[in-house]
């Protein structure tokens, strides 16, 4: 290895570690809790709601499908708007302060920049949505669901939405770092809920248009007539995301790395 790569990679990890610095300072722990308490407090409150209670001794798993379409929807009507928040607090503090330009002086020019951010934050939500696998397991224990846990789906579905959180972060990182106004960053994550609640209503080419889309797309369990049901996830289609946002988000940021700070 060269000391090129040697001090590239120094760099790297001091600008993840900086990225972590900020953090503390904008208070992203409470925004991840948020993000941790919304979507799992949405899902008990589905659950309770559909007479889980009553149903706990049922041989064909309800307990646990009704724990997973509800944090189907909560993650629906929490994420987009979460993320957004993290992504823009983590970014308007270099536009307002200058940031920019302080660490292309530094070497880190933009790109780079965005990808440590990234980075940094992407490792907070992967935690944030594993939390919520654990979470949602320890509630279903806790108030007395018989059947076994369905630990083979639960992963799955848990991977795929750490897949899409990324997918979603990485887009509203590269939206506040290309836009001053964070209003318009916000804005669009609220946008991004009616994609991830409603996009269950269009044609599966529009829901796979954009990463908000593939909330629905990957709902873990609903009602088909009477029956709540699980559903197959669509594992081409969010391998295709994870390919392919992370193709874009490197392609942008390189971009951002030629354009001045």
């Amino acid at each position: 290895m060269t000391a090129r790569m040697l001090a590239g990679k120094t760099m790297s990890t001091k600008a993840v570690a900086n990225e972590f610095a900020k953090m503390r300072g904008l208070k992203a722990g409470l925004v991840v809790a948020l993000l941790v308490v919304g979507a799992v407090g949405m899902a008990a409150f589905t659950a309770f709601g559909s007479g889980v209670l009553g149903r706990l001794d049922d041989p064909d798993g309800y307990g646990w499908k009704v724990l997973f379409a509800g944090l189907g929807m909560g993650v629906s009507l929490v994420s987009p708007v979460v993320l957004a928040v993290l992504a823009s607090r983590q970014v308007e503090i270099e536009h307002s302060g200058n940031g920019w330009l302080a660490s292309a002086t530094s070497g880190l020019t933009p790109g780079r920049l965005c990808r440590a951010k990234f980075v940094a934050l992407g490792l907070l939500v992967t935690s944030a949505t594993v939390a919520w696998g654990a979470l949602l397991i320890g509630l279903g224990a806790a108030i007395g669901v018989s059947a076994p846990v369905p630990i083979g789906r639960w992963a799955e579905y848990i991977a795929s939405l750490t897949v899409i959180n990324l997918a979603v972060l990485a887009c509203q990182i590269l939206l506040a770092a290309r836009i001053e106004n964070q209003l318009v960053s916000l804005g669009v994550g609220v946008v991004g809920i009616f994609l991830a609640v409603f996009s269950s209503i269009l044609p599966p080419w529009a829901a796979h248009l954009t990463p908000w889309g593939y909330y629905s797309l990957t709902a873990p369990a609903d009602y088909v007539g009477e029956e709540l049901v699980y559903f197959d996830l669509p594992r081409l289609s969010v391998l295709g995301l994870a390919v392919v946002g992370g193709g874009l988000f490197v392609l942008v940021t390189g971009r951002f790395d030629r354009q001045e700070a």
